[in-house]
C-alpha cells in the first residue's frame, strides 16, 4: 500500500544520524537467522516490528513469512529473454537536488537499495542485489502495485469492459452511500476524488492505519472495532470537497479501482494479473499479493515480485505494451499514460521534487524533457521509464523514511544523468 508523500525526510528530521545501509544490512545484523532465531533477532507481524527500521530491511524481502498471501501464477511457458549487455555504469555522475556530487553506486547505498536493474534498449546492462534480496526472491512493491492495477484497468477499458466515464456504482453499487457514490471511474483512476480519508505515514492517527488494519498489513490492538476487510473499509469512506477538482494521493482510490476490475472481469485481481500480464510477459517467477482476512488482494500496495520481473513489466510499458513477441497491453493504454493528466490539478498536492508532474491511471508522469513516467512506492520502490533514453530502471529498497521525499532528491537526478550517459554512448 502507501505511496510517496510530500512530508519532511526522516533523514533531515532525525536528531541523531540514521545508521547507513551497510550498518543495517539484515544479513550482517543476523535478523531471523537460526532455528529458532535469537529473541533479539526475531521479527514478527503481531508486535509490529516488521515495520520498524532496521527490521523492515529484512521484512520487505520476506513478506510471505509474515502475512497471508495469494499467488500470481507465471503460467506454464518459459521465462522471456532478458539479454545481457553489462556496462560499468556505477560511476555515472550526478548532482543531488541539494547540490552534492553523487555516483550511481553511491546513490544506491545512500538510498538503502535492496536491488536495482537497468535496461537499455531492452538489454540488462546493470543488476545488483543488497541485503536480504536475491534474484529469485519477491520484494514488496508497496504502491508500485497501483500502477499494475491502473494498467489492468486500462486493459479492461480497451476491451470495453470498463467505461471510465461511468459512475463507480455501475460496477460496485454497494459504494452508493460512501464517498464514492457520486464519483466516476476516471476520477478514481486519476485520484481526483474528494475524500475525508488522510494518508500521512508519520501520523499514527491517520486513516491509512485503518486501511492497513483492514487489509492485513498492520496488527489490530485488543478491542479493535474498525473494519476488518478492505471492502468494509471502502464502504465507510466519507466525502470531503468535490470530485474532479484536484489530485490527492489516497490509496483507497486504487482499492476501489481494483474492485471495479474484479467486477468487470469476473476474476480475482491475482488471476487477472496472471492472465493479462504476468503469463503473457513470460515472468520468471510467480508474484504474490498480501490479502485481508477473507482473501482479498491489496490492489493499492500488496504486490511482491522479483526485481527482474519488475523490469520486464517496465520494458513492456516502454515498448507501448509489446513484449515477449506479443502485444500485452494495448498501445493506446500506454500512450494515454505517457500523455499524463493536467499538471494544474496535480500542483496543489505539493510535491516539490516533481515540478510540473501529473498523475494518470495510477502512474506518475514527470512531463520532463525525456517524457519519463514512474511507478512509485514508499521506502523507495519504483519503476522509472525514460522513453527518450530507451531506459527502464526497476528498483527495490528499504529506506528508513517512508515518503519518497527522502529518495527523490538523490535518485531522480541520478536517473536523468544515467539516461543522458546512455544516450551519449549509444
Amino acid at each position: 500500500m502507501s505511496g510517496p508523500n510530500p512530508g519532511a525526510s526522516l533523514m533531515s528530521a532525525a536528531a541523531t544520524p540514521i545508521p547507513t545501509a551497510a550498518e543495517t544490512d539484515p544479513e550482517v545484523l543476523g535478523w531471523m537467522k537460526g532455528f529458532p532465531p535469537a529473541e533479539d533477532r526475531t521479527i514478527t507481524f503481531e508486535n509490529g516490528s516488521f515495520r520498524s527500521f532496521p527490521e523492515l530491511r529484512w521484512a520487505w524481502s520476506n513478506i510471505r513469512q509474515l502475512v497471508p498471501t495469494v499467488n500470481v501464477w507465471r503460467g506454464p511457458g518459459p521465462a522471456s529473454a532478458l539479454p545481457r549487455a553489462e556496462r560499468a555504469i556505477g560511476g555515472s555522475r550526478s548532482t543531488t537536488m541539494d547540490g552534492r556530487p553523487m555516483t550511481f553506486d553511491q546513490m544506491l547505498q545512500e538510498t538503502y537499495a535492496d536491488g536495482i536493474a537497468v535496461l537499455h534498449k531492452g538489454k540488462l546492462v546493470y543488476e545488483r542485489y543488497f541485503g536480504a534480496l536475491k534474484p529469485h526472491k519477491p520484494h514488496i512493491g508497496m504502491s508500485v502495485t497501483k500502477s499494475f492495477t491502473g494498467t489492468l484497468a486500462g486493459i479492461l477499458v480497451a476491451e470495453g469492459k470498463i467505461d471510465p466515464k461511468a459512475p463507480v456504482t455501475d460496477y460496485v453499487p454497494e459504494l452508493k452511500a460512501s464517498a464514492f457514490g457520486d464519483a466516476s471511474v476516471r476520477q478514481v483512476m486519476d485520484m481526483t476524488t474528494g475524500l475525508k480519508y488522510t494518508e500521512i505515514y508519520t501520523d499514527k492517527n491517520s486513516d491509512v492505519w485503518g486501511l492497513r488494519k483492514a487489509n492485513g498489513m498492520a496488527p489490530r490492538e485488543p478491542g479493535y472495532q474498525g473494519a476488518t476487510t478492505i471492502f468494509d473499509f471502502l464502504c465507510a469512506q466519507e466525502k470531503q470537497g468535490e470530485h474532479g477538482q484536484v489530485f490527492a494521493y489516497k490509496t483507497v482510490n486504487t482499492d476501489v479501482l481494483a474492485w471495479i476490475c474484479r467486477r468487470a472481469s469476473g476474476m480475482t485481481l491475482s488471476d487477472l494479473l496472471s492472465d493479462r500480464i504476468w503469463a503473457p510477459m513470460g515472468a520468471e517467477e510467480d508474484a504474490h499479493y498480501h490479502v485481508d482476512r477473507i482473501g482479498t488482494e491489496s490492489g493499492g500496495g500488496g504486490l511482491s515480485t522479483t526485481l527482474r520481473d519488475l523490469a520486464r513489466f517496465g520494458e513492456t510499458m516502454r515498448n507501448h505494451g509489446h513484449f515477449n513477441g506479443r502485444q500485452i497491453v494495448p498501445a493506446s493504454v500506454v500512450e494515454d499514460i505517457e500523455r499524463g493528466a493536467d499538471p494544474a490539478q496535480f500542483a496543489p498536492a505539493g510535491y516539490p521534487t516533481l515540478p510540473g508532474a501529473s498523475y494518470r491511471n495510477q502512474w506518475w508522469v514527470s512531463h520532463n524533457a525525456h517524457g519519463a513516467y514512474m511507478a512509485r512506492g514508499v521506502y523507495g520502490q519504483g519503476i522509472y521509464i525514460d522513453p527518450k533514453a530507451e531506459m527502464v530502471i526497476a528498483r527495490y529498497a528499504s529506506h528508513p523514511a517512508a515518503g519518497n521525499a527522502a529518495n527523490d532528491p538523490i535518485t531522480l537526478p541520478a536517473y536523468m544523468a544515467l539516461a543522458k550517459d546512455l544516450i551519449a554512448e549509444g
